[in-house]
């Protein structure tokens, strides 16, 4: 099985968690690597972060120039026109190494799914279609890409979220964010929604809310 190459950092002991952490368009596996210090977690949490790299894709909105992608943006009206098929190849690969963190002994309750921006989008794609429960979705300054192709499966019906996203974003507008949380609510879930006076990135607030977050549905 190939597998997306991946930034991993491990715990101290054997892992018994695994995050697995999506970046943003241009961006790679390395993008969020320094946070992991900065979630200030327990000495004693087991948890292993995996942040995969996107595969580099010609992106229409950038004028076709390749660059690491989730998948392909045709435009950045209001409808965000993607490239579903690319979106759903990425959920799958994303679902692979799901699968390869239950076969190092991670229970799936115990594995969370995170995403900024275009990783985020998949990120949505891969948890809540997952066909066996997860342990949660973090949604940072991001949007559901197309609720069209997202057939929840009632496994995750009950998965925790957490969605942040920032007033000032000139990139993702809050009001996808908002769109996302009514979308969500349609769906019968109760996501956590939180804003930051922000553009289009991670606050040190925002670092905050998630390591309590993260300790919360990790019970670290």
């Amino acid at each position: 099985m190939l597998y997306l190459p991946s930034v991993e950092v491990e715990p101290q002991s054997t892992a018994d968690a695994s995050i697995i952490w999506l970046h943003g368009l241009g961006a790679n596996g390395h993008d969020f690597e320094p946070i992991v210090p900065e979630l200030n977690l327990p000495n004693a949490a087991a948890v292993r972060f995996v942040f995969p790299h996107a595969p580099s894709i010609p992106v229409t909105i950038n004028e076709g120039m390749v660059m690491p992608a989730w998948y392909d943006i045709l435009s950045m009206d209001m409808d965000r026109k993607i490239d579903t098929g690319q979106i759903l190849k990425s959920a799958d690969s994303i679902r692979a190494l799901i699968d390869r963190e239950i076969d190092r002994g991670i229970d799936s309750k115990r594995i969370l799914i995170v995403g900024f921006s275009q990783g985020g989008a998949v990120g949505y794609q891969v948890a809540l279609t997952c066909p066996f429960p997860l342990g949660g979705m973090l949604a940072l300054s991001t949007y559901l890409a197309s609720t069209e192709i997202i057939k929840p499966h009632e496994a995750n019906q009950n998965i925790p979220l957490l969605i942040c996203h920032g007033t000032a974003d000139p990139v993702v507008p809050e009001y996808l964010g908002q769109l996302a949380v009514k979308s969500l609510e349609k769906m019968g879930h109760t996501p956590e929604y939180i804003t930051y006076p922000i553009q289009h990135q991670v606050s040190i607030d925002e670092i905050s809310d998630i390591s309590r977050w993260f300790k919360k549905v990790l019970q670290l």
